[in-house]
């Protein structure tokens, strides 16, 4: 896979697919890092457990809204396109759009059915598993859990679990700089795919290095799929969506290999994409109107829950990734709430309201129905409390 000085760079489109072979030195330097900040750090008190984990608290002097806070006194380097990826992606696009065709001309409703829940399968593996499980710790599961979101987010062929939440840690810590993967400061293309497409910035490279990763790799589970990422990417995403069809049904094995697997797959590529892109650019913003991530409701809906994004970046370690959690917009939390239910799930972390109303009355953009309320804190009040619960502190910012 990737060496730990390139977090997902160059060989992103590759990886993607799980055929990049190059074997890491991560668990090395992530322990060397973990062992670093054992003898730096002395006692910390952090409100969250999950603030400890992701977002611990000297982040807050680390990240800025503005691209200042990374260094960019240097010329920035020019663009460096990776041909490679995309002409794998120009390949991926072309056959997703005749496996689309398919879709109407050709494919049996039983396997329209059967791409179906694989996408709903695959998403939650990307939304409840590496996003609110592995790179938030907004809650925990037990291993049978842990294994079923495993497994979606292996179908869902968006890097391995640790690529992934590393990656999505990186763009947390470091939104909207040099540093983040997919600044959407770059437009929207490159949000939404771009990034993948050319080499990463020198500051990705660099700052990806500082992220504390040690906790993700204590997880068996994410060991293993790490170790056997490309066979289980070729069985479960490629091979497994378009045999059950023609095993099962006798669907033709190209229809069911050009809609299961490719349209499929690609489809849940560009949904996940607006949750960087569209999520990051349009929308309102009534927690934080300093920030680009805003509220979506259509990537929300496309995405489930996803799209709650100014409400996400200042409370990251929300499980419901949003403040009402909805089930019709974000059913996402429906399906962790029901592992709740039957024990799987435990330790659901969510923000006091009052924190909400204080951030939306103090640097939200006026949407938000508590921003219209009389409000019985001074500012001061507002930011003490803030400050155990929010991911992005402005300071001296008020409505």
């Amino acid at each position: 896979m990737w060496t730990t000085a390139d977090p997902g760079a160059d060989l992103v489109g590759l990886s993607i697919l799980g055929v990049v072979t190059e074997k890491d030195n991560d668990s090395k330097q992530q322990a060397s890092l973990l062992r670093r900040k054992a003898a730096a750090v002395t006692s910390r008190v952090t409100a969250p457990e999950a603030v400890s984990v992701s977002h611990s608290a000297p982040l807050k002097d680390s990240i800025s809204n503005s691209p200042a806070a990374v260094d960019d006194s240097n010329k920035e380097p020019p663009l460096q396109i990776v041909w490679r990826n995309v002409l794998i992606f120009v390949y991926l696009h072309a056959a997703a759009l005749y496996g689309f065709y398919l879709c109407f001309a050709a494919a049996k409703l039983a396997t329209l059915s059967w791409s179906f829940a694989l996408f709903i399968f695959g998403g939650f593996g990307i939304t409840g598993g590496a996003h609110r499980l592995w790179a938030h710790r907004a809650y925990k599961a037990k291993w049978p859990l842990r294994v079923f979101a495993a497994i979606g987010q292996t179908i869902s062929v968006q890097n391995d679990i640790y690529e992934w939440s590393r990656d999505h840690r990186v763009h947390h810590k470091f939104s909207e700089t040099d540093a983040d993967p997919h600044n959407a400061r770059r437009g929207f293309f490159f949000a939404h795919v771009g990034w993948l497409l050319c080499k990463k910035h020198p500051e990705v490279k660099r700052r990806g290095k500082t992220v504390d990763m040690s906790d993700v790799l204590q997880d068996p589970v994410v060991i293993f799929q790490r170790k056997y990422y490309i066979p289980l990417v070729l069985t479960l995403s490629f091979a497994m969506p378009a045999l059950v069809p023609w095993y099962f049904w006798g669907e033709s094995f190209k229809t069911a290999f050009f809609v299961a697997s490719i349209f499929r797959y690609v489809f849940t590529l560009n949904v996940t994409w607006l949750v960087n892109s569209a999520a990051h650019i349009w929308g309102n913003h009534p927690y934080d109107k300093e920030i680009n991530p805003a509220e979506n409701r259509v990537v929300a809906f496309l995405t489930s829950g996803e799209g709650w994004h100014n409400y996400h970046h200042v409370f990251p370690w929300d499980y419901k990734a949003a403040e009402l959690g909805n089930y019709n917009m974000n059913t996402t939390k429906a399906v962790i709430d029901f592992f709740a239910w039957i024990g799987w799930a435990y330790d659901l972390k969510t923000v006091p309201e009052r924190i909400i109303r204080s951030r939306a009355r103090r640097t939200g953009d006026g949407s938000h129905p508590f921003s219209l309320e009389d409000s019985q804190y001074t500012l001061e009040d507002m930011k003490s409390e803030e400050k155990a619960f929010c991911e992005i502190i402005p300071e001296g910012k008020e409505n």
